[in-house]
């Protein structure tokens, strides 16, 4: 399921992005299938809060999106099984939806991006697997290393500045929907609580060591053939 969202957000995103001529016409597309918060709460196109999941403003909207559910979203499918994952994807991006529209409920702005419901994922697996390793690539020049980062501080860190941005910046100045990427970290959190809780909560943390069932990544360069030497 978690491929099957990516390829259908890439397949969404290629069928009306490079046919857009202008920015006009994109913002026609998201006026039409975006999620606008006077208008759903007016009763009005309830099914632009699903459609606005699965559109995206450029490439690098996209991408980012995708990467987070590609890394962070196999492992919680394989926790929950597909049908239940993909209800628990949408029912992410509800509640970022929801959250999005509390602050300015007359915004006339279209809302897209798959962010919100990403970000479900993202606190479901906070929840589960927080001692998992994301592995972090650094690049300097010539040097470039992979480092893995507890999930913990890599979410901590996103989460923290989500919250800051989401007081400090407002949505139509940003381009960024912060509200709606803490609503739907938060469901994810709340909807898996009952998984943890039964799996035994902090038993469950501690027969898994925090860490998801799959064995540790590994790169074909991560080992050099240059020997080590000493001085």
């Amino acid at each position: 399921m978690t491929w099957g969202l990516i390829l259908a957000n890439v397949a969404i995103f290629l069928a009306y992005y490079p046919g857009a001529a202008s920015d006009r016409a994109l913002g026609m597309i998201f006026a039409e299938y975006g999620m606008i918060p006077a208008r759903s709460l007016a009763g009005q196109d309830w099914e632009t809060l699903v459609t606005s999941m699965f559109l995206h403003g450029n490439w690098l909207h996209l991408g980012g999106n995708m990467l987070f559910l590609w890394i962070y979203g196999d492992n919680l499918e394989d926790t929950l099984g597909h049908l239940r994952f993909l209800l628990f994807y949408l029912v992410s991006g509800l509640a970022a939806a929801a959250l999005h529209i509390l602050p300015d409920p007359m915004s006339l702005a279209p809302m897209v991006g798959a962010s919100g419901a990403i970000a479900g994922v993202m606190g479901g697996y906070l929840l589960l697997f927080p001692r998992a390793k994301i592995d972090v690539f650094l690049f300097f020049i010539i040097f470039f290393r992979i480092i893995p980062v507890p999930a913990w501080i890599v979410l901590g860190i996103w989460l923290i500045l989500q919250l800051y941005s989401s007081f400090a910046i407002s949505a139509e100045a940003s381009g960024v929907a912060y509200f709606a990427h803490l609503g739907g970290f938060a469901a994810g959190v709340v909807l898996l609580l009952p998984l943890w809780l039964r799996r035994g909560g902090r038993r469950f943390w501690a027969r898994t060591e925090g860490h998801p069932p799959h064995p540790e990544a590994h790169y074909p360069f991560e080992k050099s053939r240059i020997p080590r030497v000493g001085r």
